[in-house]
């Protein structure tokens, strides 16, 4: 009998094989549209959290982009700041940012870097980037909701090869003890990080466990399927004793065909013309 971890990342892997839907295919664009602004980027640290951020910002989280800083809002941590542009994708999309910002992208006296700067950019919680920080600030955020009595929600993504770094688990520890049930820790578990297969450079697995074993309640899904993802968030308990790890199953460079699976593809510090023609046909036929 296949396992539940066997299952999932079948599903995941079959993902490649189902068309994206129209709000999907808008979301790479703008992701493109700072691609080909700044003519350099983590295309596939990009590509693989767009639909988990799409539930996100779509249908989970409370936030008014005319007031960034609303006091009852929740909270968003991109802790993977490389892909950074899946954020601004969506920050563009609900309105914190201008459009034509993403052209923009990794230029001079521009908002939008490589990595997200809180304080410059509407709707950027925190400057990420160094790898390893964004849960530690998440269970500074999740605390300070408590003691100030808000229902306010944290919800930090992770990238898989981030969590490689020590200072994840001495902030999931914390986590566990303080039963943190209004944070919610994402790792975008592409199996690829900087420059090879996770399994080659740390294996992870069994994954599921080690949150659990840390006071999570763990729990795995197909990271681009938008149905399972929303059902997931909404029955989520964010006022039980535990946080929640969600281990999100995805393919790293997800529609852009010959950057899946492709560690080669985690950055580009240039794309040649040839590749600028291929991304832009990609989304089309995806």
């Amino acid at each position: 009998m296949m396992s539940q971890e066997s299952a999932i990342r079948q599903a995941a892997r079959q993902a490649e094989a189902r068309p994206l839907d129209n709000r999907s295919k808008h979301l790479r664009r703008l992701v493109v549209e700072g691609l080909l602004g700044g003519g350099r980027g983590h295309i596939g640290s990009s590509m693989s959290p767009i639909e988990i951020l799409r539930v996100l910002y779509d249908e989970v989280m409370r936030f008014d982009p005319a007031q960034p800083k609303w006091t009852g809002r929740d909270r968003f941590i991109l802790s993977k700041g490389h892909g950074c542009l899946a954020q601004y994708a969506l920050l563009v999309d609900k309105g914190f940012i201008a459009r034509e910002t993403l052209g923009t992208f990794c230029k001079k006296d521009s908002i939008l870097g490589g990595h997200p700067e809180a304080n410059k950019i509407p709707g950027v919680e925190a400057s990420t980037g160094a790898l390893g920080h964004g849960l530690s600030i998440g269970v500074g955020m999740a605390l300070a909701a408590r003691v100030q009595k808000r229902d306010s929600r944290v919800f930090v993504v992770m990238g898989d090869g981030e969590i490689n770094e020590g200072s994840v688990w001495e902030a999931a520890m914390s986590a566990g003890k303080h039963r943190l049930s209004n944070l919610v820790a994402i790792v975008d578990y592409n199996k690829i990080q900087s420059y090879a297969f996770t399994d080659e450079v740390q294996p992870l697995d069994p994954l599921p466990e080690k949150w659990a074993a840390f006071g999570f309640d763990a729990i795995e899904v197909d990271g681009h399927d938008v149905e399972a993802l929303s059902k997931l968030f909404r029955e989520l308990r964010y006022d039980g004793d535990k946080p929640t790890a969600i281990i999100a199953h995805t393919v790293k460079g997800r529609g852009v065909p010959f950057a899946e699976h492709q560690p080669s593809w985690h950055h580009k510090n240039k794309f040649t013309d040839e590749e600028v023609r291929a991304i832009a046909a990609a989304l089309e036929d995806a």
